[in-house]
């Protein structure tokens, strides 16, 4: 099942036990005062143990949509055996090396010199294929492996100016040696 998925179905979840609980009040709303006492009880009991099965239910929900994002420790390398060094700069972007393996990780090390950039990575048939933001000051690791060799285009998905329409640069996947 696809991330997307799963948030819908928890999202879904979610909006079906808050709809539950809006009818379970509108008609305790119409219901004569007859025993306030027990009923304010029996309120509380059912309202704890629900809040109690929404926060396991989030905690759940977001461990297992998350766990599996490919987000690398920002504070060391990641041992990838290629590195692009990407900067980006009012309007262009400057990538070191210009061609890359595939089949193999690639730690991309994304800054800026002057505002934030957001670095998209858009694969030969015009598809994202992954993305970060670019910071002064500060170099966001990502890490890839692309699967397809072809020319892919880095291209700045965060408006920065008036030139940020033809932010772009392109490297060039190569297919894995032997083949």
């Amino acid at each position: 099942m696809k991330n997307q998925d799963v948030i819908l179905t928890i999202w879904l979840t979610g909006a079906v036990l808050i709809s539950l609980g809006f009818i379970f009040v509108i008609r305790q709303a119409g219901q004569p005062d007859t025993d306030a006492a027990a009923r304010v009880h029996a309120s509380h009991q059912w309202q704890g143990r629900l809040f109690i099965v929404m926060v396991l239910a989030f905690i759940v929900g977001t461990w297992a949509t998350l766990r599996t994002f490919p987000i690398p420790r920002q504070d060391v390398a990641s041992g990838a055996p290629q590195t692009v060094e990407a900067v980006g700069r009012m309007w262009s972007w400057e990538l070191r090396p210009d061609k890359i393996d595939a089949g193999s990780m690639v730690e991309f090390r994304v800054t800026t010199v002057d505002v934030n950039h957001g670095f998209g990575v858009y694969a030969p048939d015009g598809r994202i294929v992954t993305q970060t933001q670019a910071m002064p000051g500060y170099t966001n690791r990502l890490v890839h492996i692309f699967a397809e060799p072809g020319i892919y285009t880095v291209q700045c998905i965060e408006y920065c100016g008036v030139g940020h329409g033809p932010m772009r640069a392109t490297f060039e996947v190569l297919a894995p040696r032997g083949q």
